[in-house]
């Protein structure tokens, strides 16, 4: 199952910036490039469920919250 939706999009950059990773780091980290990682982050590539889940563990968030389902963080929000 991909998964592509704005909610998305505006979630995964301001995590990224408060871990202090660059898009490149973010790339080499889920094995895409740059460019791809752009793509993802500007929400204009279809994302699997695993590459979804492998974010939300990354930066310490449900995907929900990513998905834009909850408003939280996470529990401890």
């Amino acid at each position: 199952m991909d998964i592509i939706l704005p909610s998305l999009a505006e979630r995964l950059k301001p995590l990224r910036k408060a871990k202090g990773k660059t898009q490149k780091e973010m790339g080499e980290l889920l094995g895409v490039t740059e460019r791809h990682y752009q793509k993802i982050e500007y929400g204009t590539v279809n994302l699997p469920a695993t590459t979804l889940i492998f974010l939300a563990d990354y930066f310490g968030v449900t995907t929900d919250y990513l998905l834009g389902r909850e408003e939280k963080h996470c529990d401890g929000d």
